[in-house]
């Protein structure tokens, strides 16, 4: 779930037209692991784009946000930041995201005589941690910085 906490059009904006994004916070820094969204926090950036060509429009699918797990390098989630009217966005666009993230599962260290699986609780190890890399993409696509959440704990039992 994703929702556009505010924006604004600006009338002299000094943004350029690659997005740039800033983490704010998340809402809490620990989640039970899980495949089923069992459990949840919410992830906030601020966002700016020069020319206001953030957001999907009617003819686009593609998500524009997206997650990468340090863990694994790998994106992990992806999102759609909705479009946004043009009436005065050329001079410039800027607000806040807030995405409802779910919780993903431990990542357990390799034993290839005791395999674990992913998502089974291990009394061995309680707890793993994660972090996200975000970016996101204009209509152009402008790829953004990317940033880094702070670590989620992630209880594994």
């Amino acid at each position: 779930m994703l929702s556009l906490a505010g924006w604004q059009c600006l009338d002299n904006p000094n943004f350029p037209d690659v997005p740039s994004i800033q983490f704010i916070g998340l809402s809490k820094d620990t989640l039970d692991q899980g495949i089923f969204q069992e459990d949840s926090l919410i992830v906030q950036f601020r966002f700016q784009d020069g020319d206001g060509d953030i957001g999907r429009t009617n003819q686009q699918d593609d998500n524009n946000i997206f997650f990468i797990d340090e863990r694994t390098g790998t994106i992990d989630n992806t999102f759609g930041i909705p479009e946004i009217p043009h009436e005065g966005a050329a001079n410039g666009v800027e607000g806040v995201v807030k995405i409802l993230l779910f919780s993903t599962c431990c990542i357990y260290p390799v034993d290839s005589l005791n395999p674990i699986d992913p998502c089974k609780p291990n009394p061995k190890i309680p707890f793993d941690t994660v972090q996200y890399r975000i970016y996101i993409t204009d209509q152009a696509n402008h790829k953004s910085n990317e940033i880094l959440t702070t670590p989620i704990i992630l209880r594994c039992n």
